[in-house]
């Protein structure tokens, strides 16, 4: 019986191990955030709402491609509110919540995805300490259930939960059902609030940032909470 041969390790395949090792993915991703930010700070896609949609964009096809755009901005670290004050404020609260919902699992999906191909590898190795564990366990052992409570009660920052969530061995599915459910009552309030951006005196619109503060004192008071649950799920 001949021995297997084991192909010889030329230069081009020891440059192809190299640049497929996990810490050499990791910096690619690195570099595809900074440069996203990078364009986005540039762009400015705040201009949205002052500027408006253009005008030969309308109906159906200009709320998908705002999807589009909002999952991409969210992905490159657009803060949510403002591309849901945006989407209200462009095309009203029917049509502005399903394209802001959309966007935001779409932008999730591109986050969770870049992170588990690109940065698992090697960050998961790093995942020690009581805290990082404890918080690990939470979302590999309870992924759906902890990243619905992260998305109900806003309190972690929606790009650090999507990374932290593909470091961590949570499902696809889990992770996105939980998101699209999750994210629908606080990005409501902000497409609301922007349709009626233009009479902030409204009972709507006082009932939407009504809302939207409320969310977040009761976000600070579960992560309190939290804090101790995770202190004593670490010692152990």
């Amino acid at each position: 019986m001949l021995d297997a041969v084991t192909p010889p390790r030329t230069p081009a395949r020891r440059c192809a191990r190299a640049l497929l090792s996990p810490w050499a993915r990791l910096a690619l991703l690195v570099l595809l955030l900074a440069g996203a930010a990078t364009a986005v700070v540039m762009w400015e896609p705040q201009r949205l709402i002052s500027d408006g949609w253009p005008e030969r964009l309308s109906g159906t096809t200009a709320v998908a491609l705002f999807a589009l755009l909002y999952g991409v901005c969210t992905a490159a670290l657009v803060p949510r509110p403002l591309l849901n004050l945006a989407a209200g404020a462009l095309f009203g609260a029917q049509a502005g919540l399903p394209g802001a919902v959309v966007g935001t699992v779409l932008g999730a999906g591109i986050a969770f995805g870049l992170g588990r191909l690109l940065g698992q590898d090697a960050l998961r190795p790093l995942v020690r300490g009581r805290w990082l564990t404890a918080a690990d366990r939470q979302l590999s052992r309870h992924g759906f259930r902890s990243m619905l409570a992260l998305r109900l009660f806003p309190g972690v920052p929606f790009a650090a939960a999507n990374y932290c969530a593909a470091v961590s061995r949570m499902g696809w599915l889990p992770f996105l059902i939980a998101t699209g459910l999750g994210s629908v009552p606080n990005t409501a309030a902000y497409v609301v609030a922007g349709s009626r951006a233009a009479s902030p005196t409204s009972p709507v619109f006082v009932a939407a940032m009504g809302f939207i503060v409320l969310t977040g004192l009761v976000a600070a008071a579960v992560g309190w909470r939290r804090r101790g649950r995770l202190r004593t799920a670490a010692g152990r």
